[in-house]
């Protein structure tokens, strides 16, 4: 009760005991990017045109992105609505739309095919981007997701999206470092973006290239090796390895679904929220181990003396009374250590 108090205090909801007693024994945790170490507001920062179409100018690359986009409510395509009406961008009609998870959307727009994805998807649909091979890797280093535009299997453009890391992120992997968590960052995006990524948060232990129904599946395969598994994370997608995990972390910030599927809920978005509940967790058993290693020792003696095991020796009895008063001083010394965790 004290620790789930103070865990209230400090804008943590813990959902029951259980939740608590686990995340105490945990020893990896796997963040997932966008909206956990990121704060989940990615921008627009490059449009790059690729001249293989006819529609060579910034603003038809944003029109025709954005007109498909409208359908979806993907954090990167919002970016790019954002800056289409930015930049008062005219939106066309879009037909047969089709969204393909962890890989991008596509749909007809005055009878043509337009694309928008990462360059599995446009691969898929027979449009190279090998001319441009270089200018994408150089702007994935920098940590920039990328979405390609292809129309009729001619590649229109490029627009990079960058979502900045949130400043308390480095901080919080440092601490959940000296507790001796093994930490892994999940995401969507290619090695080249995930990597950058994920050194600039000061994470080693990379998964990219996760579709949305594997997360849970990332989950399992640590669990295998014998690991106890917390997952953080914000977004619907997330909610299936939530449930998966050990422990199940979300952000507050995020979805509602996520926050359902979470034994444990940060209610500011703070990364560093989880080291707190960690540490607070682990306070609280050993808490309850002293509680329980002096209750037991305290009956272990007490108990034969009230039985009378002295007299037959010493000629010594507890009487009742005191021993009312010690068994009230055995419980108001457990109820004061348990306090101790309020400080």
């Amino acid at each position: 009760m004290v620790g789930t108090g103070k865990a209230a205090e400090k804008g943590i909801i813990i959902r029951d005991a259980e939740a608590l007693e686990t995340a105490g024994k945990i020893n990896t945790i796997i963040l997932d990017k966008t909206g956990t170490l990121t704060k989940g507001e990615p921008a627009v920062t490059d449009i790059i045109q690729a001249g293989q179409t006819g529609d060579l100018s910034v603003g038809s690359i944003i029109e025709y992105a954005a007109s498909l986009g409208r359908r979806s409510s993907h954090p990167l395509d919002t970016a790019v609505q954002k800056k289409a009406k930015e930049t008062g961008a005219t939106l066309y009609d879009v037909e047969n739309f089709k969204a393909v998870p962890g890989r991008g959307i596509m749909g007809d727009i005055n009878g043509r095919k337009m694309i928008l994805g990462n360059a599995e998807m446009l691969e898929d649909n027979d449009v190279t981007v090998a001319d441009f091979e270089f200018k994408i890797e150089e702007l994935e280093k920098e940590g920039k997701t990328l979405l390609m535009l292809a129309k009729d299997k001619g590649l229109m453009g490029i627009i990079a999206v960058a979502d900045t890391i949130k400043s308390s992120s480095v901080e919080a992997v440092s601490k959940l470092k000296e507790m001796g968590l093994e930490i892994w960052m999940i995401t969507g995006d290619n090695e080249r973006t995930a990597k950058a990524i994920a050194e600039e948060a000061g994470i080693s232990n990379v998964m990219a290239k996760v579709l949305p129904p594997d997360k849970s599946l990332k989950v399992k395969e640590l669990q295998a090796l014998g690991r106890k598994v917390a997952m953080v994370g914000d977004g619907i997608n997330d909610a299936p390895a939530l449930t998966q995990a050990d422990v199940g972390i979300a952000i507050g910030t995020g979805t509602d679904i996520a926050i359902e599927a979470g034994d444990v809920t940060l209610i500011s978005g703070d990364p560093n929220g989880i080291y707190e509940a960690i540490e607070l967790s682990r306070r609280t058993l050993l808490n309850i181990k002293q509680n329980l290693f002096w209750a037991y020792v305290y009956n272990i003696v007490l108990i034969p003396v009230a039985a009378g095991a002295l007299w037959p020796n010493f000629q010594i009895l507890l009487s009742p009374i005191l021993a009312g008063a010690a068994m009230a001083f055995s419980s108001v010394s457990v109820v004061l250590n348990s306090l101790r965790l309020k400080k």
